[in-house]
Formats: structure tokens, sequence, C-alpha cells
């Protein structure tokens, strides 16, 4: 796997993703978003990997789109954001690990949909999120336009769209669109002691919960009962509830595979 615009990386059944373009604010062109699906399949293929960290280099986490390739001839947006967005937040949810993003600075248009669309969001103090398409006349993508009202709900989703204006890291984490805010200079540490945590939890069980979750924003309450008495049984005949079940009753501290 090429690595030209992510650093990637895996400790302790960890998988880091490391956007690298700091000089444009890790904003996305064709090759770094490749790079990152190629480390998200990675990930998602690779049994030794039972958490994803993704976070950004230097003083952003990501900027959003490189609007010099961006206006590039012959370039059309459509084209970018089905080839470079869409993949990305479909291999993030899809994915049954979990995935925590650490955003260490500014997070805009796309990066902070991303950021929105991971499952444990951290972002440093001193970090700011915008939706800033409509600042040149754009509409949200990666999934902004979906995830935004679920999270906020269609008042405040319409606000921050449409008015674009920068929200700080506690803002955003008073609307529930982040986990927590930490010191800028105990992110990296949070965030992978986070990260090492879930992978050491029972993975399947996690992968569950979020297809579980993934799947209760689409359909009403009895089909949802439904499907979670199917995934139950699941995560049941995981080799990681008998563990959990054994070291309950043996008063233990269990020792998760992720099998």
């Amino acid at each position: 796997m090429e690595q030209n615009h992510i650093i990637f990386s895996t400790e302790n059944g960890v998988g880091k993703i490391i956007l690298n373009r700091p000089d444009v604010l890790n904003s996305f062109n064709s090759d770094m978003a490749s790079e990152v699906q190629d480390a998200l399949d990675l990930c998602a293929n690779d049994g030794s990997v039972r958490a994803v960290l993704l976070t950004g280099k230097g003083r952003g986490f990501c900027a959003g789109q490189d609007l010099e390739e961006a206006m590039s001839p012959g370039t059309k947006i459509e084209d970018i954001v089905r080839t470079t967005y869409n993949p990305i937040v479909l291999k993030i949810r899809k994915i049954e690990k979990p995935v925590i993003c650490a955003v260490n600075g500014v997070a805009a248009g796309a990066g902070a949909n991303i950021a929105f669309g991971c499952d444990l969001t951290l972002a440093a103090s001193s970090a700011r999120f915008i939706q800033s398409f409509i600042k040149i006349g754009l509409i949200p993508d990666s999934g902004g336009t979906y995830i935004l009202p679920r999270l906020v709900g269609m008042q405040r989703a319409a606000a921050m769209t449409m008015l674009g204006d920068k929200m700080t890291a506690d803002e955003a984490r008073g609307l529930g669109l982040i986990y927590k805010v930490v010191h800028d200079d105990q992110l990296m540490s949070e965030a992978t002691a986070l990260a090492e945590k879930l992978a050491q939890m029972p993975t399947v069980g996690l992968g569950l919960t979020k297809r579980g979750l993934n799947h209760g924003l689409k359909v009403d309450l009895p089909t949802q009962l439904e499907f979670e008495a199917d995934i139950q049984a699941a995560a049941a005949a995981s080799k990681d509830y008998e563990e959990g079940v054994n070291a309950f009753l043996e008063k233990r501290k269990p020792i998760y595979t992720g099998e």
C-alpha cells in the first residue's frame, strides 16, 4: 500500500491512519483519498486490527477538498464526490470495528463531515469545525445532509450548512456532534488510549453494535427489535461472549480475542 499522502501503522490492535498533507491542512486530493480507502480496507480485512484511529498531521485535521485539483480542466465535482468522499464515508460506517477520530485542528467541509461520521470523535480544545461548502456555493457532501439532521435536528443542521459559521470544539460537543474535547497536548494520548481500550474489548460485539446502530437509522421500531434479536444471536455465538460469561462466573478479567 502506498503511503505518499498518509502515514499508516498498526500497534496494539489499532490501525492508525494519519492524513499527511500538512502544507494544505490535509485537504484531499485523489491520491490521498485512494490511500485512505486502501488503509480502511486493510483495517477491515486484517483480523489483528480491532480498532481504527484517524487523525491529521500538523495544525489541521482536514480542510476538505483540494480546490486546485477540483478546478483543474475537465474535472467534475460530482466525480470527486463519488470517488473520494462517498467511498470513505461508507467504509467508515460499514467497517465492523470502532473508528475513532482525533481532530487536531480545523475540520472544514468534507473534513468535518468525515469526523462527524466516525464512531467516537475526540477534538483538541483549539479545534474548529465549519460547514464551508456554502462559502463557495456548494452543498454539504460526505454525508452531511444525512448525518447532521440526525445528530442535531433540522434547524441546527440548516443553520450550520446555510450560514457556514465556525464552531468550537466545545460547541460541537454540546450539540452531540463529537464525543469529547481534550487539551491539545493530550489529544493523541487520550485518543490512542481509547482506541487501544476498544481493541481489547469483544470485537464481535462491538461490530454488531455498530451494525445495529446503522440499521436503526432506516427502519421502524418493530423491524429494529427483530433485527436486534438476530444480531444478538450472532453475538452469543462468538468466543468473546463465552469468554465474557466464563470470566464473570470465575470472577476474573476477561481476555477477548475478537472472535
